[in-house]
């Protein structure tokens, strides 16, 4: 039986996750931005949180014949309190006061709806670890601007790296894709990396 080509759509506009779908070989053929409501629920955990991101950001997406979508969402989680993405300057120092000189997880929720409509959902949890940060790192960091619009208000791809004294996991799925379960629900899809 020939094989048919797979097209692969990316329910995201990031940059990032652009650039790790083309480093394994996963170049995607169109980008489409999912709207929908990303408040957590009241008491949601936040690995149900990510996963249910990941989830409603596909479904959220027009699939069209021969197409298959891919959606990822990440969260930082201090214990059970989610960390999203800071609504300014003054979350953005409360956040990275947070994670000083602590231990978190970041969490990162992979999802693909392949051609027949399947949908499957994989996470990767990566423990981070901050050292104390004076002051002057949060305001360094601060006027960067680099954290705004990043869950839990960093970047570890950037600035942010010569904060972290550990990490144990994925470090692409801290940037926003965790390229090993990525790869796994591609190839599972029917999707051929290039």
């Amino acid at each position: 039986m020939a094989y048919t080509p797979v097209r692969l759509v990316l329910a995201s506009t990031s940059p990032r996750r652009y650039d790790l779908l083309t480093r394994i070989g996963a170049p995607p053929d169109r980008f489409a931005a999912p709207d929908i409501d990303e408040d957590p629920h009241d008491g949601e955990r936040p690995r149900d949180y990510v996963l249910r991101m990941a989830r409603e950001k596909a479904q959220a997406v027009q699939r069209d014949a021969g197409e298959i979508v891919l959606a990822g969402d990440t969260t930082i989680a201090l214990g059970r309190r989610i960390l999203g993405k800071p609504e300014d300057e003054g979350d953005l120092r409360r956040m990275l006061a947070l994670l000083s000189g602590r231990r978190h997880h970041c969490l990162s929720a992979v999802c693909v709806i392949d051609r027949e409509g399947r949908v499957r959902v994989r996470l990767s949890d990566t423990v981070v670890a901050f050292k104390r940060l004076t002051a002057q790192d949060i305001d360094w960091y601060t006027a960067s601007g680099e954290g705004m619009g990043k869950a839990g208000g960093y970047a570890i791809q950037g600035r942010a790296e010569v904060f972290v004294r550990f990490l144990s996991g994925s470090h692409s799925g801290v940037v926003g894709l965790p390229l090993f379960e990525t790869r796994a629900l591609l190839q599972a899809s029917g999707y051929r990396l290039g």
